[in-house]
Order: C-alpha cells, then sequence, then structure tokens
C-alpha cells in the first residue's frame, strides 16, 4: 500500500470514529463504547419509564383495592427506604462507585421543602388519579397540558413573557387536547374524572418545576437530598388524607391485605418510582435535555400503541390525530426553547448537571 493509499485509509478510520487522531483501535472502540452506553441508557429509560406506568395503572385500576392515596403513600414510604439503602451502599462500596450523598434528617431543612412537598403530594396523586380512571392509552392526552401550564405560570408568577412560535406550539397541544377528549367521548370511553385529575396534574407538574428552583439551595442544590425530604414530609402527610378521604375503611376489608404477592407488586412500584428519577438523570448524562424530552416524546408515543394493541383496542385516525398533535407540539415547544436558549447568552450555574436535571425533567416527572 503506497503512501496515498495509507493517507486516505487514515483519514477514512479517523473520520468514522469522529477522532483527530490516527490510532483506530483505541478511538473506534471508544466511540462504539460511547454509542453502546447511550443506547442502553435510553434502552433503560424507556424500560422503567413503560413499565412504572403499566404497573401503577394495575395497581391503581385494582377492583378489590379503591385507596389510591394509600398505594401512593406506600410508594414514598419505598423510595424513603431506598434513600436510606442507597446511602448505607455509598458508605460500604469503595469510593465512587455509588455516589448518593450522606443525609441526616434536619427538621429545619424538612420544613423548608414543605411547601414543595405539598405541591409535590398534589402531582403525584392527581397524576395517579388520571392513570387510574382514563387508563394508560389516553394517559399521554389527558396529562398533556404541562408544557400549556408550564407558559401560563411563567407569566403570570415569574412574569416571563414566551414567543410567538412557542405559543403555536401550545395552541398544538391544545387542540391535540380537545380533540382527543372529542373522540374518546364519541368512542363513549371518556372519563370527565380522569380527564379533571389530568389537568390538575399538569398544572401541579409545573407549579412543582417553579417550586423545585425555590427550595434547591436548602439541600444544597442536591436533588436526592430533595427526593428525600420530599418523600419523608409526603409519607406524613399523607395519613391525614388517608384518614379523611375514608381509605382506612377500604383497607380494612381488603382481602389481600396478607397476600405477599400483593405487597411485592406494591414494592415494585414503589421500586420504579425510585429508579426513574435516576435512570433520567442518566439519560440526561450521556445525552443532553434537548434529546431527553425527545425521547421521552418517543416513549410516550410508543407507551400509547402498546397500551392500545394490548387491550385489543380500535381507535379512530381522529384519536391517532389527536396523539400525534400533542407529541408533535410539545416536541416543537421544546426544539423552539432550546434555539431560544441559544440566543440567549449562557449563565453557568453552580452545578451544571443538577440544573440540566431539573430544566430536562420538568415534563417527564411522575411519567
Amino acid at each position: 500500500m503506497n503512501r496515498t493509499q495509507l493517507k486516505r485509509s487514515n483519514i477514512l478510520r479517523m473520520a468514522l470514529s469522529g477522532s483527530g487522531s490516527m490510532d483506530p483501535d483505541e478511538h473506534g472502540e471508544t466511540f462504539f463504547l460511547r454509542a453502546l452506553r447511550i443506547a442502553v441508557v435510553v434502552v433503560l429509560y424507556w424500560f422503567v419509564s413503560i413499565t412504572m406506568v403499566f404497573l401503577n395503572n394495575y395497581l391503581l385500576d385494582n377492583g378489590d383495592l379503591d385507596a389510591p392515596l394509600f398505594v401512593t403513600f406506600y410508594q414514598c414510604v419505598v423510595t424513603v427506604g431506598l434513600c436510606w439503602v442507597m446511602q448505607l451502599m455509598s458508605r460500604l462500596c469503595p469510593p465512587g462507585m455509588i455516589d448518593f450523598p450522606s443525609v441526616r434528617f434536619d427538621v429545619k431543612t424538612s420544613r423548608e421543602v414543605l411547601p414543595l412537598s405539598i405541591v409535590f403530594i398534589g402531582m403525584i396523586t392527581f397524576n395517579n388519579l388520571c392513570l387510574k380512571y382514563v387508563g394508560v392509552a389516553f394517559y399521554t392526552v389527558g396529562r398533556s397540558l404541562s408544557t400549556v401550564f408550564n407558559v401560563l405560570l411563567s407569566y403570570v408568577v415569574l412574569k416571563q413573557t414566551t414567543s410567538f412560535q412557542a405559543l403555536l406550539c401550545c395552541a398544538v397541544i391544545l387542540g391535540g387536547f380537545w380533540l382527543g377528549v372529542d373522540q374518546e367521548s364519541m368512542a363513549g370511553s371518556l372519563s370527565w374524572s380522569g380527564v379533571f385529575f389530568g389537568v390538575l396534574a399538569s398544572a401541579f407538574v409545573s407549579l412543582n418545576a417553579i417550586y423545585t428552583k425555590k427550595v434547591m439551595p436548602a439541600v444544597d442544590g442536591n436533588i436526592w437530598k430533595l427526593s428525600y425530604y420530599n418523600n419523608i414530609n409526603a409519607c406524613v402527610l399523607f395519613v391525614p388524607l388517608i384518614l379523611v378521604f375514608g381509605e382506612l375503611g377500604h383497607l380494612a376489608s381488603f382481602s389481600r391485605f396478607t397476600d405477599l404477592g400483593f405487597w411485592g407488586m406494591m414494592t415494585l412500584g414503589g421500586v420504579f418510582g425510585f429508579t426513574i428519577g435516576y435512570v433520567t438523570g442518566l439519560q440526561i448524562k450521556y445525552t443532553s435535555p434537548l434529546t431527553h424530552n425527545v425521547s421521552g416524546t418517543a416513549k410516550a408515543c410508543a407507551q400509547t400503541v402498546i397500551a392500545v394493541v394490548y387491550n385489543s383496542s380500535s381507535k379512530s385516525m381522529l384519536w391517532w390525530t389527536s396523539n400525534m398533535m400533542v407529541l408533535c407540539g410539545s416536541s416543537a415547544y421544546t426544539w423552539v426553547k432550546s434555539l431560544e436558549m441559544k440566543k440567549t447568552p449562557y449563565k453557568v450555574p453552580q452545578d451544571s448537571a443538577k440544573e440540566k436535571l431539573l430544566s430536562g425533567d420538568k415534563s417527564n416527572l411522575g411519567v
């Protein structure tokens, strides 16, 4: 092989590996491993998120136990328990293997996080109630107004205006929402309670994003500390709610209360609820907030298709159109906002990874 052929061969290897080095083996392997890692993280996020939605639907749609607040309360208990387990493993494992903060309960910090915890309870409760009444197939449309509420609350609370292009995207989402409600009504499967809870869940998702940024300094900007205090507060606040809404009577008459299989499924739901926060952070870390939102949109589409096929449902073209309007409107809004952010001078936060987690996860909390 002459020098010209060798040079062309090296250039080709450099182009394929995405590197400026002449060592094809090292950088080719690096590129392959990076692509494989991204693929594994995205697949893991899809698996955890979709499984969690179907599992919660199964638990909440249980005809023997009509106690959605108790189901949600138990998942918060599991999350607190897993936080303790992760802290213990972080101490026992070699340094850097498990990066989980050491948290000791502090009453003052808990009190500072309390306003967010109240919003958090509303978000996860209304989210689960929406899923209980509308099912998985209509869940994406039923809880699709988070973006619209983000724009509305940003203007009302933060006095931030929104561009015309972003408002057009919100109009598409609203149109898809109303078309979906209309099609569900025509099919005779519409639950107005589910739609109502879906709208409330969307509003609380947006409020949760706003309050999260306000209380992050109280937990040193650490998302895991925030989750720990949030769920401890939620466990305490759920107890009077369970009593007030009469779920204690349903629990007393529940025939499977000593069934280990039932508690296994309940615990698994809590584990997936805890894991979704971790895999969401992983996907953002190894891709980007924009890619995470696009992946979440594609996941929602796949989730809807799986639900329709699983239930052997027959949906009209307009029903599918409403779903595509919601998904395309949400994706377009994310794209428009990312372009606007590139044009705005960037202010480096104290912890860019945590800031990305917060900004990228707004539309996927509780999904």
